[in-house]
């Protein structure tokens, strides 16, 4: 029965403990009283009155922040505030709160910024392409026959008309004076019988038969020159032949390839594009035009024409650009990495990519306005050398942040600039100026 007792004696002073220091933290002791010091009525000697001091509360013996009584004013050390005499001078206007400024700048978050600026931006499409020559031929001969002559040698620049290979032709000319003669002949019994038909001596059919024979005679003896002429391969245009791969004596059916020739003042490079840049291309738009043999260099051309058809298989049209190319650089089949020039815009508003913000399918930037950040949605169109396109939403000369998006919890939300160590630009700058 004791060790109860004793418990609940032990609970109840450790509760009546516990409520004298709630108590006591509470409403710490300290200076309350009301102290009225007033002069003597009638008192000739006494000064004016003295105001009456309240005392309303003072710092509990031993506070660090009762200062040291030996130099602190005692009234002011224990918490009086005294009503200035009335012949003291009126006391000095407040000081102005210098702390809220700094208040307001801590609570502002802390971010970096970029301006919105115009730069002349071009739209562009990159694809790869094969270069062509301006004129491409393969020399092959339309008969058969041995090689007597040949006129080239490879690599050999060459005119239109010239000389290329001569087959040999004894046969041919044998056979064209044959028919001449025929003709001769032919011609001769056509006057006769013409003659005759006019007398009556000939039937009309034996007139009819011998002009017949005098027209295939002079067929035949065209086929012949032609068939003569064709031992003669010459070159149908002006341009570069190609490496020789044939040599005299060789026998040559029709068809073989003797050599290639190309015209190479003039270059064309062909590309693929996507059918939905149909609509975007037209003649004349400039195009850059980059090979691997000359990687530091930009060939500059134009597109000529596009394709009337789509490839049904790709879904993509075939683009023909020109170029020049009067040193004879540059050659057939070369691969090709080409910028075709859509559209130019002098004053595209431009903004760097830490600038966006996705937020699902949309894009956001955020606008710093009198130091606050407010969400905008844009539209971007092409980026370019670490800038993006603003197609719609922002114009040029304000600022967007791009460092600190994530911590801005609301539209009007106060920011202050900073550097990309954390420090306001302001005192940076400063500290860069000192």
């Amino acid at each position: 029965m004791k060790r109860p007792i004793h418990l609940l004696l032990a609970v109840g002073g450790f509760a009546a403990l516990g409520w004298w220091a709630y108590d006591t933290l509470r409403d710490p002791p300290g200076l309350a009283f009301e102290v009225a010091a007033v002069s003597p009525v009638g008192d000739a000697q006494a000064g004016p009155a003295q105001a009456s001091t309240r005392v309303v509360a003072g710092p509990a013996a031993g506070d660090p922040a009762a200062g040291d009584p030996a130099t602190d004013d005692p009234v002011a050390s224990a918490g009086v505030a005294a009503d200035p005499a009335p012949d003291d001078p009126a006391p000095a206007a407040a000081a102005p709160a210098t702390r809220a400024p700094a208040s307001a700048q801590a609570a502002a978050i802390g971010v970096e910024s970029a301006p919105v600026e115009t730069v002349a931006l071009a739209r562009t499409v990159s694809a790869v392409g094969t270069l062509r020559a301006a004129e491409s031929v393969v020399i092959k001969p339309e008969i058969a026959g041995r090689i007597a002559r040949i006129g080239f040698e490879g690599g050999q620049r060459v005119q239109r008309g010239d000389l290329l290979v001569a087959l040999d032709a004894d046969v041919l000319a044998a056979e064209v004076e044959q028919i001449r003669a025929e003709l001769a002949l032919a011609r001769s019994n056509d006057q006769r019988t013409a003659e005759l038909a006019e007398r009556n001596f000939v039937s009309a059919s034996a007139r009819d038969q011998t002009a017949a024979s005098l027209k295939i005679l002079e067929a035949r003896l065209k086929l012949a020159q032609a068939r003569l002429a064709k031992t003669e391969i010459r070159a149908p245009f002006g341009g570069v032949l190609g490496l020789r791969n044939v040599s005299p004596g060789d026998y040559l059916k029709e068809g073989d390839a003797l050599v290639a020739l190309e015209d190479v003042s003039s270059m064309q490079v062909d590309l693929r594009l996507p059918e939905r840049f149909l609509g975007q291309l037209r003649a004349g738009q400039a195009v850059e035009v980059e090979l691997d043999a000359w990687p530091q260099r930009i060939f500059e051309a134009r597109v000529e024409a596009v394709d009337v058809r789509v490839d049904a298989d790709g879904r993509a049209l075939t683009v023909r650009g020109r170029l020049p190319n009067p040193d004879a650089e540059l050659r057939s089949g070369m691969f090709a990495k080409v910028t075709l020039t859509l559209s130019e815009n002098p004053a595209a508003v431009v903004v760097p990519e830490e600038a966006i913000t996705p937020v699902g399918a949309e894009l956001f930037v955020y606008r710093i306005v009198d130091g606050k950040a407010f969400r905008t949605a844009v539209r971007t169109g092409q980026r370019r050398d670490g800038r993006v396109e603003i197609v719609e939403g922002l114009q040029p000369g304000g600022q967007v942040i791009v460092a600190g998006q994530a911590k801005i919890r609301h539209d009007g939300q106060p920011v202050r600039l900073v550097d990309a160590r954390g420090r306001d630009v302001v005192a940076a700058t400063a500290v860069r100026g000192g």
